[in-house]
């Protein structure tokens, strides 16, 4: 997949799932205004370059932080072909009865408000230019509840609805929207988190990120709306 005449953000990049798509669009020939919120973290995980733009402190719950950025990256590349959101956050365990309201407030604001953010700051510059293409991800979780999971499950679900939504709106435009429903990812956090999973039902950062690639890419010019589940857990078969 060639992506070299694409301008691409990608939030969350110093995160295991953004740095892998980072990685993959950089491989690809884009050029990428890596996002995150830790400016020590961005900077130890990317080397900044001509077709690469580092923005750390980037307040991602915050309107003004995020139209900032916007402009950033339109007045260094001067234009904005695709986007990646990839930040989110997960917490689960507790009954709904027992869950505090500050966990669905949390929850809420990381994953669904930092994506109609995102995704809101970004439609002026693809309409001037008459496209591009959104990824968002949310998560297998999104597609049905499970005990324990309520708060996380509903705040995914509310990713997908808006993403589904929001490609009916803007793909007279030539803008396609799209999400990725990652299952649960191969990380160290997750390896330390559940010792005694299986991880080789795992999806890998960097199978997700290909497939992210795809629906950006002209592969993908004929998809939006998608829903995509990308859980892994299929050992790779090599030749004898």
């Amino acid at each position: 997949m060639d992506l070299s005449n694409i301008v691409a953000i990608i939030t969350g990049a110093a995160g295991n799932l953004g740095a892998a798509v980072a990685a993959r669009f950089k491989g690809a020939g884009a050029r990428i205004a890596l996002i995150d919120r830790a400016p020590d973290r961005l900077e130890r995980a990317s080397e900044a370059g001509p077709d690469c733009l580092l923005l750390g402190g980037v307040d991602l719950t915050d309107e003004d932080s995020v139209q900032a950025m916007v402009t950033s990256v339109r007045d260094r590349f001067g234009r904005i072909d695709a986007l990646v959101h990839t930040v989110g956050g997960f917490c689960g365990g507790t009954p709904v009865a027992d869950e505090p309201w500050s966990t669905w407030d949390r929850l809420m604001i990381v994953n669904l408000r930092t994506t109609v953010l995102a995704c809101r700051a970004v439609l002026p510059a693809m309409r001037d230019q008459g496209g591009g293409a959104i990824v968002t991800v949310s998560a297998g979780a999104a597609l049905s509840g499970l005990a324990g999971l309520a708060a996380y499950s509903a705040s995914k679900a509310a990713v997908l609805r808006l993403t589904e939504s929001l490609s009916t709106e803007v793909r007279t435009q030539g803008i396609r929207v799209n999400a990725v429903l990652p299952g649960t990812i191969d990380t160290p956090q997750n390896r330390q988190a559940m010792p005694d999973a299986d991880p080789s039902a795992w999806v890998h950062p960097e199978e997700i990120a290909d497939v992210i690639a795809f629906l950006v890419s002209g592969a993908g010019r004929a998809v939006t709306g998608a829903a995509i589940p990308v859980t892994g857990g299929v050992p790779t078969r090599t030749a004898e």
